[in-house]
C-alpha cells in the first residue's frame, strides 16, 4: 500500500472462530516502524476476518494523520 508493508493475519480462537490483526511496516531514511493492529472482533470464517483486517489497514495507511492507539 504505497509506502507500507501491511501484513494481515488471523487467529483461531477457543470456539471456533476467528479474529483479525495486521501489522503495519514503514522504512523512511534511518527511521523506521512497525505497529501491530489485533481486534477483539470475531467473525465466522477466516476470510471475512482477513477482510476486515485488509480494510482496516487500507484504512490506517490512507488517512494522512492516523490516530494513535
Amino acid at each position: 500500500m504505497g509506502q507500507y508493508v501491511v501484513s494481515p493475519t488471523t487467529h483461531t480462537t477457543d470456539c471456533g472462530r476467528f479474529r483479525a490483526s495486521f501489522a503495519v511496516q514503514r522504512s523512511r531514511g534511518n527511521g523506521s516502524y512497525c505497529r501491530v493492529f489485533r481486534f477483539d472482533k470475531t467473525f465466522a470464517s477466516r476470510d471475512a476476518a482477513r477482510l476486515f483486517a485488509v480494510s482496516q489497514a487500507w484504512l490506517q495507511t490512507c488517512m494522512p494523520n492516523p490516530p494513535s492507539c
